[in-house]
């Protein structure tokens, strides 16, 4: 999917810093995602990818720079040229525009299908039961698991639950969404049918932000690529250029291992 074009990005970065207590894991990050565009970023373990994704939508919090979605200041507002920490309210009603899908379902295992996805909307947003009831049937139906309805996540397979907590993410009428390396707690022959519902995702032209380590997810789906390493974004591009021909060492000997 194309980003659209002649707008202000969705997501901007700035400079952003975070350390936990003496470890720096995020050093100096910049990055703009724009409406529809799906951003894939890749790097090994420890490179700050999904920590960086967690300071998006503030589940941790920045030590230095900006995040602003939507163009607003995630978790803080200016006041008289310092950031203010927001309310715990105020956060909230900002995540209402993210979705976000971790690397563990974390499904209520005592909720069937239908009651995870609509816990949200009607019990946080306020929507109607019927009007919630109504948008899960079509998310179900999208994600492929309309006759999962009733089923609790006990009585389905890992690529499942995960497909319904893409659905659940989505029921919250995100304008982004979060992936924090969906597939990697998933048995390999169970990747694909997570993988599939993304790409469709994507097709569709949803504002998508994807760490993960699938190659090929990567060059199929993704509008940009972004390779982090040791906190930093080391190189950045379309597909083809970072995938087919990455210009930094340290990118040309992460990918080396997946050839």
């Amino acid at each position: 999917m194309t980003a659209a074009t002649g707008t202000e990005p969705l997501v901007r970065a700035r400079n952003v810093h975070k350390a936990f207590e003496r470890l720096e894991v995020l050093k100096g990050i910049d990055l703009d995602v724009m409406p529809g565009e799906v951003v894939v970023i890749l790097g090994p373990s420890g490179s700050g990818k999904s920590t960086f994704l967690r300071c998006i939508n503030h589940l941790e919090a920045i030590d230095a720079g900006s995040i602003m979605v939507g163009g607003e200041q995630m978790g803080y507002r200016l006041k008289n040229g310092h950031l203010v920490k927001l309310s715990a309210n105020a956060i909230a009603l900002q995540r209402r525009k993210i979705g976000m899908v971790f690397q563990q379902f974390n499904l209520y295992p005592h909720m069937t299908v239908l009651q995870n996805i609509i816990e949200a909307p009607v019990g946080v947003h306020g929507e109607s039961r019927a009007s919630a009831v109504d948008n899960a049937k079509q998310l179900l139906a999208r994600v492929g698991l309309s006759d999962k309805l009733n089923s609790y996540p006990r009585q389905l397979s890992g690529g499942q639950q995960q497909r319904v907590a893409i659905a659940r993410a989505l029921a919250i009428r995100p304008e982004l969404m979060l992936f924090d390396e969906p597939t990697s707690a998933l048995d390999p022959e169970l990747v694909g049918e997570v993988l599939n519902t993304m790409r469709d995702l994507a097709g569709q032209g949803l504002t998508m932000i994807v760490v993960t380590h699938e190659i090929g997810f990567a060059r199929e789906a993704a509008d940009r690529v972004v390779f982090m390493d040791g906190g930093h974004i080391v190189e950045a591009g379309r597909p083809d250029e970072v995938l087919g021909n990455p210009q930094h060492p340290r990118t040309q000997a992460f990918l080396s291992r997946f050839l």
